[in-house]
């Protein structure tokens, strides 16, 4: 039975995950048989060969997505502009992957502001059917509530494109005590979380608090908002990052839960359970 939401992580292995996940197969089996979608986040430094795609592709099953980030050399080296030949070659290698394909992660940076949206109108138009994107963005005028976002939303609408709710806050609700979450701090973006209804399924990305207890209150908007769309005939992405992506999954499965306590036909994650380690005297 699918989930009427589609739940991930921003990777598909970590040495941390191999108690929790499933036994036998590839790290990306054994994270097929929990999660439904994955971020493809190397694709934004490296693109992967048609041959690692072929491999992907017969590792997860038909209902399984893929959002691939497109390359940084189209998105912050040319911001969209003169990238053709790049996109149509990356588009090409990742054909194997094209039946379980999810929208592509269209990650732009804080250069790309709204004199730079045409770029982007081009872009989503030309891309070939049915491939899509959802869409994030990081220039601060795109959340100043003025003539800059009610352009971005405009458009994004008109082309039923997913505007992602990029979601840091728990992040950074506290000063970070241990240098990873100080490192997660100094490289994610901190912007106001933004929703765009449209008819294309919602793309959350939440980043969150070291202390998993810490994170019930900043999921707790999400689990109205999410049950929301499922009763409304969506199906929501949620990703789950961690300062540490090596306790994504304990994030995860009390994001579930929670999603769970308002609907109760959800099943569990079938992750494995975790054991408490008996002392040692």
């Amino acid at each position: 039975m699918m989930r009427p939401y589609r739940l991930g992580c921003p990777q598909w292995q970590h040495p941390n995950w191999n108690g929790r996940l499933p036994d036998g197969g590839s790290p990306l089996q054994r994270y097929g048989r929990v999660f439904d979608c994955v971020e493809g986040n190397t694709t934004f430094y490296a693109t992967p060969t048609s041959s690692q795609c072929e491999q992907w592709r017969a590792q997860v099953h038909e209902h399984f997505r893929f959002q691939f980030k497109f390359p940084r050399a189209v998105t912050h080296d040319r911001l969209l502009v003169g990238a053709d030949a790049l996109v149509r070659e990356f588009l090409d290698i990742m054909t194997p992957l094209q039946d379980v394909m999810g929208p592509f992660l269209l990650q732009l940076p804080a250069a790309f502001g709204p004199e730079h949206l045409n770029a982007l109108w081009a872009f989503l138009d030309d891309l070939p059917a049915p491939l899509s994107c959802a869409v994030e963005v990081r220039h601060l005028a795109f959340f100043a509530k003025g003539e800059g976002e009610r352009m971005l939303n405009q458009g994004l609408r008109e082309r039923n494109s997913a505007r992602v709710c990029f979601d840091s806050r728990a992040l950074f609700s506290d000063t970070a005590s241990d240098a990873v979450t100080a490192d997660a701090q100094r490289k994610k973006p901190q912007v106001p979380v933004h929703v765009l209804p449209v008819e294309a399924d919602p793309v959350i990305r939440f980043i969150g608090h070291p202390q998993l207890e810490a994170n019930r209150a900043f999921l707790a908007p999400w689990v109205t908002r999410a049950s929301e769309w499922i009763a409304a005939g969506h199906r929501p992405y949620m990703y789950i990052h961690m300062p540490d992506n090596g306790d994504a999954l304990a994030l995860a499965e009390l994001w579930h839960e929670m999603l769970g306590d308002v609907m109760p036909d959800l099943a569990p994650l079938p992750l494995v359970k975790q054991m408490d380690q008996p002392g040692l005297f």
